[in-house]
């Protein structure tokens, strides 16, 4: 009898639940094993991106803080792939030179198309920053209910094989109760480190965004300044 009970128990792994798991249930563990992949992909790839954001910006700020000409900054940045501060540097200094290129001569003009060129590009870099984050959400919230789904149609199945064998025999029983219960655990297994790491990274986007939104108030200051310097003068000697 022990040597029966031993041989039953190393039976229980698993890869056997799975195996022994009907169509349905084999289906919806496949679908929840894929959403665990993709949201640790999405996990990593996303706590690597975020740190190289960290790193641009704090090199950025250093950059623009140290003195340099803002003439010259422009010229390097124009030519590089930029993102983040840069970007939206890159996009203000632009809007700056075609104005007055083309011969700017309201100060508020000039300053409201500054302000859009910037606002414009720092709703696409927080679009960027947030890209994936959506599936983080779906997966959180929706992968206990396809556990769950999986489990009833488990269970529903254990229940048919307890009508057919016509035994309430805890044998008969454990396995499908076993191989329904996978499929929760699967659910909660993807679902649990989905809602952590949305939670986690969707605070760090806001303190990415504020940390370029505090910038682009800077910065619009700091050509406000410039605009009056530029265009009053003009105005009084026409």
């Amino acid at each position: 009898m022990e040597q029966v009970g031993l041989a039953a128990t190393s039976d229980v792994t698993l890869w056997s639940l799975f195996m022994e798991a009907g169509f349905v249930v084999k289906l919806v563990m496949i679908g929840l094993l894929a959403a665990s992949v993709w949201t640790w992909a999405i996990i990593v790839d996303k706590t690597m991106a975020f740190g190289r954001a960290r790193r641009r910006l704090d090199n950025f700020e250093e950059v623009f803080w140290s003195g340099q000409s803002l003439e010259e900054l422009y010229r390097t940045l124009s030519e590089q792939k930029t993102t983040g501060m840069a970007s939206i540097f890159v996009a203000a200094m632009r809007e700056w030179k075609k104005s007055f290129e083309r011969g700017a001569r309201t100060p508020m003009g000039l300053q409201a198309r500054i302000e859009k060129a910037m606002d414009v590009t720092l709703a696409r870099e927080s679009e960027s920053l947030e890209a994936r984050l959506g599936s983080l959400a779906t997966i959180g919230s929706s992968a206990p209910f396809i556990g769950l789904f999986g489990t009833v149609i488990g269970i529903m199945t254990s229940f048919q094989a307890i009508a057919g064998s016509q035994s309430t025999n805890l044998a008969v029983v454990a396995p499908g109760i076993a191989e329904a219960l996978l499929a929760t655990a699967m659910g909660l297994l993807a679902a649990i480190p989905a809602v952590i790491a949305y939670n986690k990274l969707t605070g760090d986007v806001g303190k990415l965004t504020g940390r370029m939104e505090g910038f682009a108030d800077e910065f619009s200051a700091i050509l406000s300044r410039q605009i009056d310097e530029k265009l009053q003068p003009r105005a009084a000697a026409e």
